[in-house]
């Protein structure tokens, strides 16, 4: 029986992708670099410090990798501000809700830097459903280096058979499935060009899930 569900952050609970979508290519701009659509795709899931390490590879960029994530992080943080009609995604307030309250343990595991994981959880006041909150800042590699997932697992109250990840991403569905954890898929809205083919079952709304479900799993 399922006792645990590993929650990633962005195109899952909240749909911050427009958002850093405006911020990283703000900052393009003014780097003066081209990014194409195809190039961008592959960041999904990826750590913003991992991004412009990618980038630094590829470009002509002379700033040190933090001093880029610090940029392109006020650019964030000061657009997210000020989004008014940012909301959670249709359905996820009701099923963390209902797994939280029938005894299901939930853990975020992000690849979201810390700063960016508390200004949505203080938003829309996510703390109390949540143990644990895992930040991919903490790791090297970024998904799908399996690490950030290993890592939440380990937090469980259960084993990690014991586990399921709710992922958006073709990196954090590839992450899950290499640190050996059943993966639901969730088609986002801003997530369409995602091969989510590798996860154990795939939903288009959050309304497929509820608590009896989650926990007939596998």
């Amino acid at each position: 029986m399922i006792k645990t569900v590993i929650f990633d952050m962005d195109g899952v609970i909240v749909d911050t992708e427009p958002v850093h979508h405006y911020a990283y290519h703000q900052h393009f701009k003014h780097l003066n670099i081209d990014v194409t659509q195809e190039m961008y795709t592959t960041f999904t899931g990826n750590s913003t410090k991992n991004v412009y390490q990618r980038l630094k590879e590829t470009f002509d960029i002379l700033d040190e990798v933090e001093n880029l994530v610090q940029q392109k992080r006020a650019l964030f943080n000061d657009a997210f501000d000020d989004k008014e009609d940012l909301d959670l995604l249709p359905g996820v307030r009701e099923l963390i809700i209902d797994l939280h309250s029938n005894g299901i343990q939930l853990i975020l595991a992000s690849s979201a830097s810390k700063v960016t994981i508390e200004r949505v959880f203080n938003r829309f006041k996510l703390h109390q459903y949540f143990t644990h909150i895992v930040s991919g800042e903490d790791f090297p590699k970024s998904k799908p280096h399996p690490a950030i997932f290993e890592h939440a697992a380990s937090l469980s109250v259960a084993p990690k058979e014991e586990c399921i990840v709710i992922e958006d991403s073709t990196n954090g569905i590839k992450a899950a499935k290499a640190a050996g954890i059943y993966c639901v898929g969730y088609i986002s809205e801003h997530s369409k060009l995602q091969e989510l083919n590798e996860a154990d079952v795939v939903i288009g709304h959050f309304n497929e899930l509820d608590s009896n479900r989650v926990k007939s799993l596998k």
